[in-house]
């Protein structure tokens, strides 16, 4: 063993490649994207790693692998199992014979995602076993447990740590290389009566899950990381109790430890839930303040367990007001709510000095970024027509901003396609504009193209193409040309994709190029059918910028036109004079382009 200072999903990546994960796929997405990445970074050569078209494919394909005896990792966040769940659901009444570990990251808060979801709740209505890490060091150990009871109920098993745990840094005990378990798939053994899921196979497994999941619950009451820490002398007469997991039990254990330590039930395993465990917590409990992200999961399950036998034991948290029902934890709500639990003055807390007001810096689109030449071009174009421009999930959600104000709806990835369908099927007489990026179209967009073109759609496609996907740290997809773990493979080609499927009316133009993207927006907008733009230029991140622009301040006459219609972070006002900062322009040109006094200029040719 030795120690390293690490990321918590770095942590569970080196737990799963300790483990001897054999092949691990996913989807990006915050906050689980390090997990796979890392993976790749420090894999060995016989493991195998794929960032796969969406979390279904990727669910799948693990699936496929545990199987064949493989110790396999699926990797997501919360609303990437929705998109999953399809085979998840099936998979559970199949089994597994390799240990399968599904990672899904929650995000309370929500801090970069649509919904504040709760997986323990998709645990409990999979049927899977769950285990919720509290720390770093905790989710470094429990993958590698998780790989175990896998293998040992056949199984797959959800792992399910929350933003804090996946970002938070530590300093934890690895083990070395000579340390490693090391697995040796079988293979895959051919038996219908095991893998093809037929009604009578789900009626038998059924029975067989209820059986195992109550023999869990037992086993989990023993389970190490699940925990009853007694009271300290202070409270040992008291009748008042603490449940907590995650990293919430994190932070009541450092109020506690300020505090004195009144009797405490930590839950790592929320399904199934260790019933013996609490029962011994619960007993002689008068009041029980639970502590938890997102849902009252684990306080459902205790008022449960104290109505099953008859324990007058008050439980209090989301359910009854004493807890926050949406939103992260933090350490000084915590804090707050165990003072208060306690009868304890809270007035420390309020002693501290309020902080300086931090300045106002609202998500926008990056300096020289395509999507916004691209809004922009569609924007111009379509002045004063009936249109509606639905949107989708990526860096271009962030296209509603003022002053773009160019995303009229946004559902979930790939929905935006399907939406401007609905909304033509009702107002005929609305131009609908459906955006999507590129890496979300090979996710998730391709049947709703199939859709709009089998039924005889009336929209325009717009696929922003920039050559990443960006807003989740810029990993390849199948239109870079390269995997995750470096190969160079055939690029898939959007604009043959589409051709293939039906769309006949299409354009590939670079949207930096205002003139000719507005001309082409309004030729595409007179047509009928399904027809698609593709703006095709690559994301600043991944290309090298040119040189920045500057205001000729003898020609500008002050029109703020550049920032009123663009709202480009690099185009500032400065003692009443505008000005465009060099450290952030990238040389786009898309300014110079828009002022009517061409008083922009600098930077290199303007191709």
């Amino acid at each position: 063993m030795h120690k390293e200072f690490l990321m918590g999903n770095a942590a569970i990546a080196l737990g799963a490649v300790a483990a001897s994960v054999n092949v691990v796929a996913g989807y990006p997405g915050t906050p689980s994207t390090e997990v796979l990445e890392t993976v790749a970074k420090y894999r060995p050569d016989d493991v195998y790693v794929e960032w796969s078209v969406n979390e279904k494919s990727a669910m799948e394909l693990a699936a496929g692998a545990a199987y064949a005896g493989a110790r396999s990792l699926v990797t997501m966040k919360q609303v990437g199992l929705n998109v999953a769940s399809d085979p998840l659901m099936s998979l559970e009444y199949v089994g597994v014979k390799g240990g399968m570990v599904i990672l899904v990251a929650d995000d309370p808060g929500p801090i970069s995602s649509q919904t504040e979801q709760d997986t323990r709740h998709f645990s409990r209505f999979s049927k899977l076993p769950c285990f919720d890490p509290s720390s770093a060091q905790e989710a470094y150990e429990m993958i590698q447990e998780a790989f175990e009871y896998s293998e040992k109920y056949k199984t797959p098993v959800f792992l399910r740590p929350t933003t804090r745990v996946c970002h938070g840094y530590a300093t934890i005990e690895i083990k070395d290389k000579s340390e490693y378990y090391h697995n040796k798939p079988e293979g895959f053994i051919k038996d219908s009566k095991r893998w093809v899921i037929f009604p009578k196979l789900s009626f038998m497994n059924h029975q067989k899950i209820e059986a195992r999941n109550k023999e869990l619950s037992d086993v989990f009451s023993s389970y190490e990381k699940n925990k009853l820490i007694p009271a300290c002398d202070k409270y040992a007469d008291s009748k008042k109790g603490i449940a907590s997991g995650g990293i919430s039990y994190t932070y009541a254990m450092e109020t506690l430890k300020e505090t004195g330590m009144v009797r405490h039930l930590k839950v790592s395993t929320p399904h199934p839930f260790p019933e013996k465990l609490a029962v011994e917590f619960l007993t002689g409990l008068d009041e029980v303040l639970c502590l938890e992200e997102l849902d009252p999961v684990i306080e459902r399950e205790l008022i449960y367990i104290c109505g099953k036998y008859h324990l007058n034991t008050k439980i209090i948290g989301k359910l009854s007001g004493d807890t926050a029902c949406a939103g992260e934890n933090t350490r000084d709500s915590i804090s707050n709510y165990i003072h208060t639990f306690l009868g304890l003055d809270t007035s420390k807390a309020q002693e501290l000095p309020d902080p300086p007001a931090l300045p106002v810096r609202p998500p926008v689109l990056c300096a020289g970024c395509p999507h916004r030449a691209s809004f922009y071009a569609v924007k111009t174009a379509m002045k004063g027509k009936k249109t509606i421009f639905c949107g989708d999930i990526g860096c271009y959600t962030l296209g509603n901003a003022m002053p773009l104000d160019m995303v009229d709806t946004c559902l979930c990835m790939g929905a935006g396609l399907n939406i401007a369908q609905g909304v033509e099927k009702v107002e005929p007489d609305t131009t609908c504009f459906a955006f999507v990026g590129d890496s979300t179209f090979f996710a998730s967009a391709i049947t709703g193209v199939v859709n709009a073109v089998y039924n005889q759609a009336n929209m325009v496609l717009v696929v922003l193409d920039n050559s990443t996907t960006a807003m989740t740290g810029h990993q390849p997809h199948p239109g870079t040309g390269r995997t995750v773990m470096g190969e160079i493979v055939q690029k898939i080609n959007i604009e043959q994709v589409l051709r293939g499927i039906g769309v006949t009316e299409i354009e590939t133009i670079n949207p930096l190029k205002l003139e000719a993207s507005v001309s082409c927006v309004k030729r595409m907008a007179e047509k009928s059918g399904v027809r698609a733009i593709i703006f095709k230029a690559p994301c600043i991140a991944v290309t090298k910028p040119k040189a920045p622009l500057h205001v000729d301040q003898d020609s500008c006459i002050g029109c703020k036109k550049c920032i009123r219609d663009l709202g480009c972070p690099a185009i500032v006002m400065n003692d009443g004079k505008i000005c465009i900062d060099a450290s952030m322009c990238t040389g786009c040109h898309l300014c110079s382009q828009v002022c009517p006094v061409c008083a922009i200029a600098g930077g290199d040719d303007h191709e």
